[in-house]
């Protein structure tokens, strides 16, 4: 008797722990997920010329650099005065998506996974270049950043990677304009944190676009589709996710930070005016 005692004892105490550390896992996963949290600082009404807004850069002074996805030109937007000063034409009309400055040279990329480097983007004797990165318009590729420390671009495809499983980032070499095969970083379209609201997995998160933040060198990926902030670290770890309200962020294309962590976010046109706006996370 004093056996079987002893053994329920230890199979209860066992069933005691198991539900203890679900419990923590679950927990862990859940605090991934935060809604609404944040804090809408300023908002800036854009133009009608950048309607259509995609990506967008930070550049100094307070101008922000963006492209739209109908033409093939640079728009400079100054945050003070509320206007575009320069529009700075690169290529033919298309579908451009993702921005990236270099110091003096800009990099734009086109949803068909073609890349352009604009050498001297601010002279009039500047120089465009156009180069393959191996997606193609079914991957409808949107996401461009910079890795300025390690000089690669990054980019990511929105729709499908080579397999629906997973959504990779990927390094292009900026003085080879080489992409490497295997990702830098998978992001698991599984992940029970995107709560697989989609039959398909690869449709759980649509990258839009990307920035580095300047002091934590933290990832935070943009979904437009449905609009969300997702923050890995550099081993890619998902840390937490931010849900953005659509009344807010009607569609999100665009994000960049201010050397000093400020970030701003951009917004197509929907039924209101595109925009970009600056957000703090709490």
């Amino acid at each position: 008797m004093k056996t079987l005692k002893y053994a329920s004892g230890i199979i209860i105490a066992v069933f005691a722990l198991v539900a203890i550390f679900g419990f923590m896992i679950l927990s862990k996963a859940d605090d991934k997920e935060v809604k609404l949290n944040y804090t809408i600082k300023q908002i800036w009404e854009l133009p009608k010329e950048l309607r259509e807004v995609s990506g967008i850069a930070w550049l100094e002074d307070g101008k922000i650099a963006s492209v739209q996805d109908e033409d093939g030109i640079i728009f400079i937007y100054d945050l003070e005065t509320e206007k575009i000063t320069e529009q700075i034409d690169f290529a033919e009309g298309g579908d451009y998506e993702g921005i990236a400055i270099n110091n003096n040279d800009a990099y734009i990329l086109r949803s068909d996974g073609t890349l352009f480097e604009v050498l001297n983007y601010l002279d009039n004797r500047k120089v465009t270049n156009s180069f393959k990165t191996g997606f193609s318009s079914k991957n409808n590729i949107e996401t461009l950043e910079i890795d300025k420390e390690h000089q690669n671009l990054i980019v990511a495809p929105k729709d499908r990677d080579n397999k629906d499983n997973f959504k990779g980032l990927y390094r292009i070499a900026i003085n080879s304009k080489k992409m490497e095969a295997i990702p830098m970083v998978k992001i698991d379209m599984n992940d029970k944190v995107f709560n697989n609201e989609n039959k398909k997995a690869y449709k759980n998160f649509n990258p839009s676009d990307m920035a580095i933040h300047p002091q934590t060198g933290e990832y935070y990926v943009l979904d437009g589709k449905n609009p969300k902030l997702v923050i890995l670290d550099k081993a890619g770890t998902i840390i937490k996710i931010y849900k953005l309200d659509k009344n807010d962020f009607a569609q999100p294309e665009g994000i960049t930070f201010s050397p000093n962590g400020i970030l701003y976010i951009s917004n197509e046109a929907g039924d209101n005016e595109a925009n970009i706006i600056e957000i703090e996370l709490k």
